[in-house]
C-alpha cells in the first residue's frame, strides 16, 4: 500500500476506528498524491514568476489561450475562470460560497464539526465517489423501495453491494422508520450498513414530517448502538423544493454528531435547486469529529477524482459561483420556488377532485419534481406505451401499479389537460380488454 494512503488510514484509524473500518478495500488504497504534477504545478503556480512550463494549458498574451468564436459568447468573464483547469477539489471560492449556503439553509448543523464541500460532477459522481470509499462486495446498500434506479447502478452493479429494500410508506402513508430500523438491524452479523436517504424522494416526490425525521434519526443511533457501522448518504437532490409541512432541512445535521458509529455524508448540488442540470456542479460533505479525520476524508475524496475525472468542468463552477453571489439570486430563486410549488398544489387539487378515483390513487407526495399514481386497472408500463403512442404524452413507468410524472416540467395551466389524458388512456385500454 502506497505510504500515503497507509498515513491517511492511520489518521482514521487514531480519529475514529469505526469510519477508518467503514472504508472499502479502494477506500483504504486510495490517496491524493502530494508529489507528482498537480502539486508540482501548484508549487509553481505561487513561485514562478518568470516562466511557468508545469501544466498541461496553452498561455497566449499572459492569460490562457482560447479561441474568440467560444469566448464571444462568455465575454462577461475573465479567461483564467473560464479555461484553466479546476482544482481536484473544485474551485475555493465555490466550496465556500456553497458552505455558507449551507449553513444558512441548515440551521440544524450549527456549530457541528463539518468538512468543507467537495467539488463534484454533479450529484451522480457525488454518490459514485462516496460508493468507491465505503462499498463493498456484499456490503448492504438500504434504500427504500421508491427509489431512482440508479442507485443500483452505482452500488450493485459498480461495486457488487447487496441493495436492501424496505417499504418507504406504513400503513398511516408516512415514512416507514420502523422498517429502515428492521432492515438496519438486520445487518447485525455484518456489522456495517450504507443507508441512502433521499428526500424529496424520487420518484415520489416525498420528504417525511419532523417527527418522522426524528424517527429516521433514532432508528440510525438504535443499530450504531448495537454495534453496526453506518455510512449515512442524504441525497439532496431537490433540496429546498418543500412545499408543505415537512422536513424544510437536511438530515445531514440530524447526523452529524449522532454517534462515532454513524459518518455522515451529505451530496447536494446546483443542478436541481438552480435549475442548472446541465451544468453538472454537486458537491459531497462530511461530517466528523475531528479535523484530521474531515482532512483524511477530503483527501481520498481527492483521489478517487483525480483517479476519475481529474476535475470537475471550471466554467459552470464560475458560472454558480456567480449566481450564488449575485444579490438577485435569493428573489429570483424565491420566483422559481413559487412556480414549482404552484404546479405541485395544483397537481394535488386535480387527483383529489375524485374523477379519477375510479383509475388511480395517488402514493404522499409534498415537494420536489415529481409525484406517482398508483394504477388500479391497468398496467403501468401499458399505460405509458399507450399514452405516448396514441397522445405524444410521455411518463415513467415503475413496476405494474405505479406511473411517475414530473409536473415539474408541466406548465400549471397545462397540467389538468394532462390528467384528462392519462384518464382517457386508462379507459382505452380497459375498453380494448373488454373487448378481447
Amino acid at each position: 500500500m502506497n505510504p500515503l494512503a497507509s498515513q491517511l488510514n492511520e489518521t482514521l484509524q487514531r480519529e475514529n476506528s469505526h469510519v477508518h473500518d467503514m472504508l472499502s478495500a479502494l477506500g483504504k488504497s486510495i490517496y491524493f498524491p502530494k508529489e507528482g504534477i498537480l502539486s508540482q504545478s501548484a508549487e509553481a503556480k505561487a513561485k514562478a514568476k518568470k516562466f511557468n512550463a508545469t501544466i498541461g494549458i496553452a498561455i497566449e498574451n499572459g492569460q490562457p489561450m482560447h479561441l474568440k468564436v467560444i469566448q464571444d459568447t462568455l465575454s462577461t468573464y475573465n479567461p483564467k475562470d473560464i479555461y484553466e483547469y479546476a482544482p481536484p477539489a473544485g474551485k475555493p471560492e465555490l466550496r465556500t460560497a456553497w458552505r455558507k449556503k449551507m449553513l444558512e439553509e441548515n440551521p440544524g448543523i450549527g456549530n457541528k464539526l463539518i468538512g468543507n464541500p467537495i467539488v463534484t460532477n454533479a450529484l451522480t459522481h457525488g454518490l459514485s465517489i462516496a460508493a468507491d470509499l465505503f462499498a463493498d462486495i456484499g456490503d448492504a446498500v438500504i434504500i427504500p423501495d421508491k427509489n431512482w434506479e440508479n442507485y443500483e447502478l452505482t452500488f450493485e452493479i459498480r461495486r457488487g453491494a447487496q441493495i436492501v429494500n424496505y417499504p418507504l410508506y406504513n400503513e398511516q402513508e408516512r415514512f416507514n422508520s420502523e422498517g429502515l430500523r428492521d432492515a438496519l438491524l438486520a445487518q447485525k452479523s455484518k456489522g456495517k450498513a450504507i443507508v441512502v436517504l433521499n428526500f424529496p424522494n424520487n420518484p415520489t416526490g416525498y420528504t417525511p414530517d419532523i417527527e418522522d425525521g426524528n424517527a429516521i434519526t433514532a432508528a440510525i443511533k438504535e443499530a450504531a448502538e448495537a454495534g453496526i457501522n453506518v455510512v449515512v448518504l442524504t441525497d439532496d437532490a431537490y433540496f429546498g423544493l418543500f412545499f408543505e409541512n415537512s422536513l424544510h432541512e437536511s438530515l445531514f445535521g440530524q447526523l452529524a454528531d449522532l454517534h462515532p458509529r454513524v459518518l455522515a455524508v451529505k451530496i447536494d448540488g446546483a443542478t436541481k435547486e438552480e435549475y442548472v442540470w446541465g451544468f453538472r456542479v454537486g458537491f459531497i460533505t462530511y461530517a466528523g469529529q475531528s479535523d484530521a479525520l474531515l482532512s483524511a476524508l477530503e483527501q481520498k475524496t481527492m483521489g478517487i477524482i483525480r483517479a476519475t475525472i481529474s476535475s470537475g468542468p471550471h466554467p459552470s463552477q464560475t458560472f454558480v459561483l456567480h449566481a450564488l453571489n449575485s444579490p438577485e439570486f435569493n428573489a429570483q430563486k424565491q420566483e422559481k420556488y413559487e412556480i414549482m410549488k404552484g404546479r405541485a398544489n395544483r397537481t394535488k387539487s386535480i387527483l383529489d377532485s375524485g374523477k379519477f378515483d375510479d383509475a388511480w390513487g395517488y402514493y404522499p407526495f409534498n415537494s420536489g419534481y415529481f409525484m406517482c399514481l398508483k394504477l388500479k386497472t391497468v398496467d403501468a408500463e401499458a399505460l405509458r406505451i399507450h399514452l405516448l403512442n396514441q397522445h405524444g404524452v410521455g411518463t415513467i413507468a415503475l413496476g405494474e401499479t405505479d406511473l411517475r410524472v414530473a409536473f415539474s416540467c408541466i406548465e400549471e395551466g397545462n397540467l389538468e389537460e394532462l390528467f384528462n389524458i392519462i384518464y382517457q388512456s386508462v379507459k382505452e385500454i380497459e375498453t380494448v380488454a373488454a373487448s378481447k
